[in-house]
C-alpha cells in the first residue's frame, strides 16, 4: 500500500465505521420499509451441519416469540473456499468451540459432529418445516437429531425439495458468506455471539419488551485472587482489528486475575498466505467497529499496516521486548493503526508509536529493518499452529496436557472463566 493510500484511508474508514453513518443507514432502511409497507423482516441463514447453527436452533423459538418480526429462514451450505481456506481445521474448531461455550449459555453442547450421510435428509425435513411455517421448531428438532440424542425419524414434517443455491444466492446478494447468520436492515449478526446486538436493536425499535433480559447477553468480566499463577499465552497480530480490541483488555487481566501472561505476535493471515476476501474484510471491519463502541474503545481512523509497516514494527519488537516495552510497543502501534490513522509505514508515524511506548527513537533506528524478528515471529506462529489454532487473537491457558485453547476476541470471557476454574482446581488439588 502506497503512502498516499495510507493517508487517504483513515478519513474514509472513519466515515464507513462511524456511528453517525450507521444511524443514517438505519433511518433510511426503516423509512423505506414503512413506505413499501413491509414488516420488520429478519433473514436467517441456516447450515444444518454447523454446530453454531445448532446453538442458534435452541433459542430460535424464544426469539420469534419475544420479538414482533417476520423470520425469513434460508437453507445454505458451507461457506465458499475463499472464506474458509483451512476448512478441515475450521470445522474441527467450530465443533470444539460450540461445545466449550454452550454450557455457559445454558444450551446443549453438540455431542458429536453431524453425520454427513444424515445431512441431505435433515435439509429436506427443514425445507418441509419452512413450508409448514414452523422453521424454528424444525431447526431445534433437526439440530437435536444431528448433534444430540434425537432422531430424524421423530421430526414431524414432510420432506420437501431443497434449493441451497437459492439461499446462498440470497446470502451473497445481502453481503455475507457464513451460516448461523441473521440479517436485519443490512446489518449482520453471527450466531449466539452477536445475537445481543440484534436484540438490542429490535428492543430499541419497540419490537420487544424494552430492557427485557436478553436471550444471549454478553458475558461480564471476572476477578479472582489466588496464591498460584495461571500461565496464559496470547497470540496476536498488529494488523488484526480484533487483536487491537483485545490488547488493552488482555493486559488488564493482570490487575484482576492471577496470571503469568505471555504475548506472542504473529504475522497477519494475509502475510501467511491465507486469503481474506473483500466481503469478509468489510464484515469484519463493521463488526469490529460495533464491538469497539460497546467496549468504549477508540476505533475507525484506520491506516492499514499490511506488509511493510508490520514488518518495520516487528523488526523493533525483539529490542523493545529486551527493554521491557514489547507489549507497550504492540499496543501503541495497533492503536495508531486502527484508531488514530497514523501512517506507521513512515518514519514520522513510527516514531510517534515508538516514543509513546516509552522507547527512544534514536535507539530504535539502530534496530529498524533488521531481521532478528523473523525467527521470533516464526517460532510464535509454529507454537500457535501446534496449539491447534491459526487465527488471532488466540489464547492458550496452560494446564499440562489439558491446556485450554480458543480463538477470537469474543472468547475473552471464556478464557477468564478457564483461568478462574484453573485457580479453583489448584486450590483444591495442589
Amino acid at each position: 500500500m502506497g503512502m498516499l493510500t495510507r493517508r487517504l484511508l483513515p478519513p474514509i474508514a472513519a466515515a464507513i465505521t462511524s456511528e453517525r453513518l450507521l444511524e443514517l443507514r438505519r433511518g433510511f432502511n426503516e423509512k423505506r420499509r414503512r413506505v413499501v409497507g413491509a414488516p420488520h423482516r429478519v433473514h436467517y441463514f441456516h447450515q444444518v451441519d454447523d454446530p453454531y447453527g445448532y446453538l442458534i436452533a435452541q433459542v430460535l423459538e424464544r426469539f420469534v416469540e419475544r420479538y414482533d418480526v417476520e423470520l425469513v429462514p434460508w437453507l445454505v451450505g458451507p461457506p465458499p473456499d475463499e472464506a474458509a481456506p483451512d476448512r478441515a481445521r475450521l470445522e474441527a474448531f467450530a465443533q470444539k468451540d460450540a461445545a466449550d461455550i454452550a454450557p455457559h449459555l445454558g444450551l446443549n453442547a453438540p455431542r458429536h459432529p453431524a453425520p454427513p450421510d444424515a445431512v441431505p435428509r435433515a435439509q429436506r425435513l427443514l425445507a418441509g418445516a419452512i413450508a409448514a411455517g414452523r422453521f424454528a421448531e424444525g431447526a431445534r428438532l433437526v439440530g437435536r437429531a444431528l448433534f444430540g440424542d434425537g432422531s430424524l425419524d421423530d421430526v414431524p414434517f414432510e420432506e420437501a425439495a431443497v434449493d441451497l443455491a437459492k439461499g446462498e444466492a440470497e446470502r451473497r446478494k445481502l453481503g455475507h458468506y457464513l451460516g448461523a447468520m441473521f440479517c436485519y436492515g443490512g446489518e449482520w449478526y453471527w450466531a449466539v455471539d452477536r445475537l445481543h446486538f440484534l436484540e438490542a436493536r429490535l428492543q430499541g425499535l419497540g419490537l420487544g419488551e424494552a430492557q427485557a433480559p436478553l436471550i444471549a447477553p454478553p458475558a461480564e468480566g471476572l476477578s479472582v485472587s489466588s496464591d498460584r499463577r495461571v500461565e496464559v499465552e496470547v497470540f496476536l497480530s498488529v494488523r488484526s482489528p480484533y487483536s487491537y480490541l483485545s490488547i488493552p483488555r488482555v493486559l488488564a487481566w493482570r490487575e484482576r486475575l492471577p496470571i503469568e501472561l505471555t504475548v506472542r505476535p504473529v504475522l497477519p493471515m494475509v502475510m501467511r498466505g491465507l486469503p481474506v476476501p473483500r466481503t469478509k474484510r468489510f464484515y469484519l471491519l463493521l463488526d469490529a467497529a460495533r464491538e469497539a463502541r460497546r467496549q468504549s474503545i477508540p476505533f475507525g481512523r484506520i491506516a492499514d499496516p499490511l506488509y511493510e509497516p508490520t514488518e518495520r514494527v516487528y523488526s523493533l519488537y525483539p529490542w523493545a521486548e529486551s527493554e521491557g516495552r514489547g507489549e507497550a510497543l504492540l499496543e501503541s502501534f495497533a492503536r495508531g493503526a486502527w484508531a488514530e490513522g497514523i501512517d506507521t509505514g513512515s518514519d514520522f508515524g513510527l516514531r510517534v508509536v515508538v516514543e509513546r511506548a516509552g522507547l527512544s527513537w534514536e535507539a530504535a533506528r539502530e534496530h529498524l529493518g533488521t531481521d532478528a524478528w523473523r525467527a521470533v515471529i516464526e517460532a510464535n506462529q509454529d507454537a500457535m499452529l501446534a496449539a491447534g489454532v491459526w487465527g488471532v487473537p488466540s489464547f492458550v491457558v496452560k494446564d499440562g496436557e489439558r491446556s485450554f485453547v480458543t480463538w477470537g476476541q469474543d472468547r475473552l470471557w471464556l478464557v477468564e472463566r478457564k483461568i478462574v476454574e484453573r485457580c479453583g482446581s489448584m486450590s483444591q488439588g495442589e
